[in-house]
């Protein structure tokens, strides 16, 4: 995507802060061994799944941008439907993106979900940031999101993980947990707050950016994935 296509604010990506303490009274404790065991087992989960649908939700200081569309946590890339708010509608189109590259195809009415097949021409192409932009930061927050091995369950509470409330989502039942330093898991420099189901499935994800008053939202099974196709003439992330 060539720098201008999507309008962005751009702003500098800081640690993840804690938003809350969900619905329980209690608020933040230590995590009994089950949940643990989920925390450490949630991004593997997706990757299991080979992939799952996200809508992501990006504010920046226009207005905020929505994506809608798919991950593949196998072959590391997304592909969707980006749309803004406020006055970010000049963002609107096609996107497809992996760990080191941003596509777009704008598109000045883009339809609800992405076609089956990316186009096969009018795209723009430009490198992923790894700061400094808040939508590059989510997109590579969100391909973070799965790992073709569980994390270390032992380590977790030792890096600052704990449980901080119960909510529901989409009518799943969840606990919300903050994990540990993202670094090597999300593409970010701090914590991460999860909303994680019984059996270990992630159904949210939410991290606050520096200089946007709300936060980024990855929402899981916000509808029905499709898999990811590689834009034409582009080669995959190895």
């Amino acid at each position: 995507m060539a720098v201008g296509i999507i309008a962005v604010a751009a702003v500098t990506t800081t640690a993840f802060v804690l938003a809350g303490s969900g619905d329980d009274p209690t608020g933040r404790r230590a995590l009994t061994s089950d949940e643990v065991n989920r925390l450490a087992i949630t991004r593997f989960r997706n990757y299991q799944a080979g992939g799952r649908a996200v809508t992501i939700t990006v504010p920046t200081t226009a207005g905020g941008l929505v994506v809608t569309g798919s991950v593949d946590y196998r072959a590391k890339s997304g592909y969707g439907v980006v749309r803004g708010t406020g006055r970010d509608t000049s963002s609107d189109g096609l996107i497809e993106w992996t760990a080191t590259t941003v596509r777009v195809h704008p598109m000045p009415n883009p339809p609800a979900t992405a076609p089956a097949s990316p186009p096969a021409s009018g795209w723009y192409n430009r490198s992923l940031q790894t700061s400094g932009i808040s939508l590059d930061s989510s997109l590579g927050i969100a391909l973070g999101l799965g790992s073709d091995r569980p994390d270390n369950a032992e380590l977790l509470p030792q890096n600052g993980a704990v449980w901080i409330g119960r909510d529901q989502v989409r009518g799943h039942r969840t606990d919300v947990m903050v994990g540990p330093d993202a670094r090597t898991k999300a593409g970010t420099s701090g914590t991460v707050r999860y909303w994680i189901g019984s059996d270990g499935t992630m159904y949210r994800v939410q991290a606050e950016v520096a200089s946007e008053a709300q936060p980024v939202v990855i929402d899981f099974d916000t509808q029905k994935y499709a898999p990811v196709q590689t834009v034409p003439g582009a080669t995959p992330d190895r």
